[in-house]
């Protein structure tokens, strides 16, 4: 049960297009219990579940007769088949595939514009993370650590530890960026 919770809250949340720290946040939770939900870590209680519901907005009714999508098939996608997941602020993720049960892996292509920045509040959630610079330069900040990254320089962190990514170049930054469990 924790599980089809988790999954259809995902399905939902990216239908809507919401991240999972917009949606804590029109929801007035911690962005952790999104993830810890999502992932069929922890299962919300019904007045939980209402309030985070209510920041889509929707009904304990429709979230459970939400259809489920089928769970895809596919294993070679075109660039123009990548899912946003995210925007705004100069920063671009692409996902690979979508979300569905059972993924454990989240594939990103990431674009940060010149000066584009994950914000001064650090990030922090469960997992690990690792990328590889395609193109311009990219500041890794995991804890006290802070180094400038360029092409072909590389970052694998576990994603408990504080971090942030800021673009200090004068041209687009590109990534390609993995995650487990997917936190987006």
């Amino acid at each position: 049960m924790d599980q089809e919770v988790g999954f259809r809250l995902r399905m939902v949340r990216l239908r809507r297009q919401l991240s999972q720290r917009a949606l804590a946040k029109q929801a007035g939770v911690a962005h952790a219990t999104i993830s810890l939900i999502e992932s069929g870590r922890t299962s919300p209680s019904v007045s939980a579940l209402k309030r985070i519901l209510a920041g889509i907005p929707m009904t304990l009714a429709e979230f459970f007769s939400d259809e489920l999508p089928p769970v895809e098939s596919n294993v070679f996608y075109r660039a123009s088949e990548l899912t946003e997941i995210s925007g705004g602020d100069g920063i671009s993720y692409r996902q690979i595939g979508s979300a569905r049960a059972g993924h454990v892996l989240q594939i990103l292509y990431e674009r940060y514009e010149a000066g584009a920045d994950t914000g001064l509040v650090m990030l922090r959630h469960e997992g690990e993370e690792g990328g590889i610079i395609l193109s311009g330069q990219l500041e890794v900040t995991v804890g006290e650590s802070t180094r400038v990254l360029s092409v072909g320089d590389a970052y694998y962190f576990n994603s408990r530890q504080p971090h942030r990514f800021r673009n200090v170049g004068a041209e687009v930054c590109t990534l390609v960026s993995s995650g487990s469990p997917p936190s987006f």
